[in-house]
Formats: C-alpha cells, sequence, structure tokens
C-alpha cells in the first residue's frame, strides 16, 4: 500500500503568485486603479491566512500548524506555505465574510474586491495555476459581489441608523443572531433566526430599506418585540446570498 507523500513548502507559494499578479496588471492599470487591485490583494492575502487553514486536509494541517507556530526566521504564514491551488476555493469567505466582517470599506473598494477576483480568477487559469472550471465559478463570484457587496453595506448602514434612532426599550423578549431575509414586500420583511429558525415579522422598515433588502440575504443583530411586533433593534452586518 503506498503511503501519502507528507506536505511540503510550495514552489511558488501564494505570496508569490500574487505578487506576479500584481506585477503584471501595474503596467496595464492606471494608477489609482492599480492602488485598488494591490489593496484587494493584500486583503485576500490577510483572509487566506487568517481563515483558509480551517480546511485543510490532515496532512497540509500538521504542516500549517508546525510552521504558523514557529519563532523567528522559521515562522510562516498560510500563503508563505500553501500553493496556488488554495486561492479559488477560499474567495466566497473572503467576499461574503471577510470583506463584510472584518474590512470597513468605501463603495470603490468593495467593487473593486469583486473586480479583482474575476480578473485574478481569470488569470489564474490562464497561468495554469488554476483549473478552468474552477476560474469560472471564482468569476460568478467576483461579478456578483461588484453590485452586492456596496448594496449590501448601504443597507448595513440604513438599518444601523433607523435602530440608533428607534426606542430600545426595557431589552426584554430580544433575540440576537443571524437573520436571514426570506420574504420582502413593500415597507416590511420576514427574518428567519438562524439558530432556532423561528420567524420574525412581518417587520415594518421604510421603503428605502425595503427596496433594498433581497431573499436570502443575512442580517446579524438584534430583534425584539414591542408590544405585538417585532422590530429589528440593533443591526451590524448585512451579508450578501
Amino acid at each position: 500500500m503506498a503511503r501519502s507523500r507528507p506536505a511540503r513548502v510550495a514552489k511558488p507559494n501564494i505570496a508569490e503568485v500574487l505578487a506576479q499578479f500584481l506585477a503584471e496588471q501595474r503596467g496595464r492599470l492606471a494608477p489609482r486603479t492599480f492602488a485598488h487591485y494591490r489593496s484587494v490583494v493584500e486583503l485576500l492575502q490577510d483572509s487566506l491566512n487568517g481563515y483558509a487553514g480551517h480546511a485543510l486536509d490532515p496532512s497540509d494541517a500538521k504542516l500549517f500548524e508546525r510552521l504558523s507556530n514557529a519563532k523567528g526566521s522559521e515562522h510562516r504564514e498560510f500563503c508563505d506555505i500553501f500553493g496556488p491551488a488554495h486561492i479559488l476555493p477560499n474567495v466566497g469567505e473572503f467576499l461574503g465574510y471577510f470583506m463584510v466582517r472584518k474590512v470597513i470599506a468605501g463603495r470603490d473598494l468593495l467593487r473593486a474586491a469583486g473586480t479583482v477576483t474575476k480578473k485574478l480568477a481569470a488569470w489564474l487559469a490562464e497561468k495554469g495555476y488554476a483549473r478552468a472550471e474552477d476560474a469560472e465559478d471564482a468569476a460568478e463570484l467576483g461579478a456578483e459581489a461588484v453590485q452586492s457587496l456596496p448594496r449590501a453595506e448601504e443597507l448595513a448602514s440604513l438599518l444601523h441608523d433607523r435602530a440608533e434612532d428607534r426606542d430600545r426599550g426595557n431589552g426584554e423578549d430580544e433575540i440576537e443572531d443571524h437573520f436571514r431575509l426570506t420574504r420582502v414586500e413593500r415597507g416590511r420583511v420576514w427574518l428567519e433566526g438562524m439558530l432556532d429558525r423561528r420567524e420574525f415579522g412581518p417587520i415594518a422598515v421604510p421603503d428605502e430599506i425595503s427596496r433594498r433588502c433581497k431573499v436570502g440575504w443575512t442580517i446579524s443583530g438584534v430583534v425584539g418585540r414591542r408590544g405585538k411586533r417585532w422590530q429589528i433593534v440593533e443591526a451590524w452586518n448585512v451579508y450578501p446570498g
């Protein structure tokens, strides 16, 4: 029975491949556009270094644990250890979680995150660093993120401002959770808690908020009962579906 080969540090690694991608883009992009590309790639590396290690197979996980916990010159981050095959499987978390939860970004940078993901996916496939089908899937995520990330950020801001303006009450009968938007009508929405699966609604909201809500998106925050009706009393983030 053949033994599996021990995991080794990749050559080239993710950091080197992303540096190559940026070097090629520098010559074809305007300085302002390139600055967005560089910012997005740096954020992608932060996301990979912080979260991609959770989805490794046992052999790679052992290598990652040893090198990421090493001290001094022996220490390595995820992007210094693994190769470009690990990039595209993690762009969903980058766009759907990291850019929403961990980054304070304006609309231009949020749009750029989707645009750069699309470009990077095509480039990785062209260079032989990724399979064409994986690049297509990642490009679809990027194309959707160009529109959805700025819209989700705008919705989160409106929900937060509305919650700040409302009377919190005594804090009783409140539930903190991630709530999935299950139904949207003009001026009202329905939410389903991800922990206990209860549905809350209809919840009255201004038309400008209901217009921006999308079934399948998720709101993190707190809902509370005021009399017989539920309302959103805190809103932190909105995650596109």
